[in-house]
């Protein structure tokens, strides 16, 4: 299941959305040819003009090597699923978060695509042993999880299921790598993956502090936008630990530990996603940011995230 040199190889998404035509995007940059198969007609319409779009702002910031029109020619439409996986080397499912769709897609994508395909879905909620264990090539199957958007988060969770080929891994790895994704191997299958589950950990004592009303939901987001999210931009949570105490994380752990300790047993099986905190927080939002804005604000989104990328780009070495 060798990529190969990619040139003029052919990847086909399997799913027109937002993530859909992020994907379509990161590979066509990378120089493959893409297929993106899109069932409604309105998606087929609609996608192009967003992903112009989208290439424009990269290219602005100054986050592409090629003029957006060379690369957008490398993106074709299909609303034939057969047409758009002929000669893929590669089928990333982009199918709406839903197992009877997934299984049903996967199912049509096993018989319709050529045997040395790969096939990986951007599912954030499911394993693929849950889509694909049923499937006649099943070991050529595997979860690609990426963040959104995918042409400006680079990490891609790669999630295979026991009956998973090694060399698949290793193929898609591969593929991700010179699309220039940065891919992690998640080595168990367990639910929301990684990044959801740090996410979620993050949300969920969100939750619970705007709740408990230590703080409004605005300030809270500041702390992390102004706090921790700046360190979290360029080290992790391990590194940032090891370098705020002298002695490292060992001495982090012993100064600070048993109070992270006493935090977990104080949440306990508290569940603030079934609370109408969320209903509160909600209402925030939408009071500083009404649902008419929305785009705006996923392309204000966007166009900071590329300024940061483009800042990053720029800097010398890592010390």
């Amino acid at each position: 299941m060798s990529i190969g040199g990619h040139g003029s190889a052919k990847v086909a998404v399997a799913g027109g959305g937002q993530i859909g035509a992020g994907w379509a995007i990161v590979f066509a940059r990378a120089g493959f040819d893409v297929a993106v198969y899109e069932p409604a007609a309105s998606r087929r319409r609609d996608a192009p003009g967003e992903i112009e779009i989208r290439l424009g702002d990269l290219a602005e910031h100054g986050l592409l090597e090629e003029p957006p029109a060379a690369i957008r020619a490398r993106i074709a439409m299909e609303s034939d699923l057969e047409e758009a996986v002929r000669n893929a080397v590669h089928v990333q499912e982009c199918a709406p978060e839903r197992l009877d769709v997934k299984v049903a897609l996967f199912r049509a994508l096993d018989g319709l695509a050529d045997p040395g395909t790969t096939l990986g879905s951007s599912s954030s909620a499911m394993t693929i042993s849950q889509i694909a264990a049923e499937l006649p090539h099943r070991s050529r199957c595997l979860l690609a999880h990426p963040g959104n958007p995918p042409y400006l988060i680079r990490v891609v969770e790669l999630a295979p299921a026991p009956f998973t080929a090694p060399e698949t891994v290793d193929s898609v790895r591969d593929l991700f790598s010179r699309a220039g994704m940065v891919p992690i191997t998640v080595r168990q299958e367990v639910d929301c993956l990684v990044f959801n589950r740090l996410q979620g950990a993050l949300l969920r004592e969100a939750l619970c502090l705007v709740r408990d009303g230590v703080v409004t939901p605005e300030d809270l987001e500041l702390v992390l936008t102004e706090g921790l999210g700046l360190r979290w931009s360029v080290i992790g949570p391990f590194t940032t630990a090891d370098l705020n105490t002298r002695g490292g994380i060992r001495a982090h752990a012993e100064g600070v530990g048993a109070a992270y300790a006493r935090l977990a047993v104080e949440r306990g099986d508290d569940n603030p996603w079934e609370s109408d905190v969320v209903k509160r927080v909600a209402e925030d939002l939408e009071f500083r940011f009404p649902e008419s804005g929305r785009e705006d604000r996923v392309l204000w989104r966007d166009r900071a995230l590329m300024r940061l990328q483009a800042d990053r780009s720029h800097r010398p070495g890592d010390c």
